[in-house]
């Protein structure tokens, strides 16, 4: 029996998603609360990694239990771990699935979302989930940078260094948006997949841009170098939230 369930956690406790060997990834916390309830202690496989301090809202996993083992439903399932999770890790969703589906293959696109307070004061509840950005930033700048990511692009500009060579820069971003509702600015991507650290790498570059550091079509000349070197300060990860999976 396959169960997909849907995650939300506060990322900043934690060393990232996977495994460690501290035992402090959300993965850690998550199959110890199914180790304690089905003896078999399964293991789950994510539709994404988030790295340390990032947080999520739609983290997809799978895992797999026999039917002799799991009879409970969705609903049952959910309140039984979210009493054997921390509090920061929240079980929002549990459905059972078919046996093709998978979290990380099937996956067909991701959102994620990054929060800026963007005032000369950071609000003191914001100071886990927000990025604060003192300096006025130009929107309508920040928003036309935005636009000209968008599209099948050569992403390598924008990731962080890893072991090994990347072989294929190439990504397709569908939305990049930047949003605003007082002083709280929320950048929006959504895409088919996403680079190691690409997300944080396109906030820092946009805010940058809305700060006069860089010109909105000086975007287009980081695409085509393909060099890091060039572009923005990769964006805290406390800002951002992996927002949705789709399938």
């Amino acid at each position: 029996m396959k169960w997909k369930l849907t995650l939300a956690f506060d990322g900043a406790g934690f060393s990232g998603w996977q495994s460690q060997r501290t035992g402090r990834g959300v993965q850690d916390a998550l199959e110890g609360a199914l180790g304690r309830l089905f003896a078999s202690g399964p293991g789950v496989i994510s539709s994404s990694r988030t790295d340390a301090g990032v947080h999520a809202w739609g983290m997809v996993v799978h895992f797999e239990v026999s039917g002799d083992e799991c009879r409970m439903e969705g609903g049952a399932l959910r309140m039984a771990l979210n009493g054997l999770l921390p509090e920061t890790v929240r079980v929002r969703a549990a459905r059972r699935v078919g046996a093709g589906f998978h979290a990380r293959f099937g996956a067909v696109g991701k959102e994620y979302r990054y929060r800026i307070w963007n005032d000369a004061v950071m609000h003191p509840l914001r100071r886990h989930e927000a990025w604060h950005v003192p300096r006025a930033l130009d929107l309508t700048a920040m928003r036309e940078a935005a636009g000209r990511l968008v599209g099948r692009r050569d992403f390598r500009a924008f990731t962080s260094k890893r072991d090994g060579v990347l072989e294929d820069g190439v990504r397709t971003l569908r939305k990049c948006e930047v949003r605003s509702r007082g002083r709280e600015v929320t950048v929006v991507m959504e895409g088919s997949g996403f680079l190691y650290k690409m997300c944080r790498g396109i906030v820092g570059t946009l805010v940058q841009v809305g700060e006069g550091k860089f010109a909105p079509e000086d975007v287009d000349r980081m695409l085509e170098s393909g060099d890091r070197r060039i572009v923005g300060v990769n964006a805290p990860a406390l800002g951002l939230v992996l927002w949705r999976v789709g399938y």
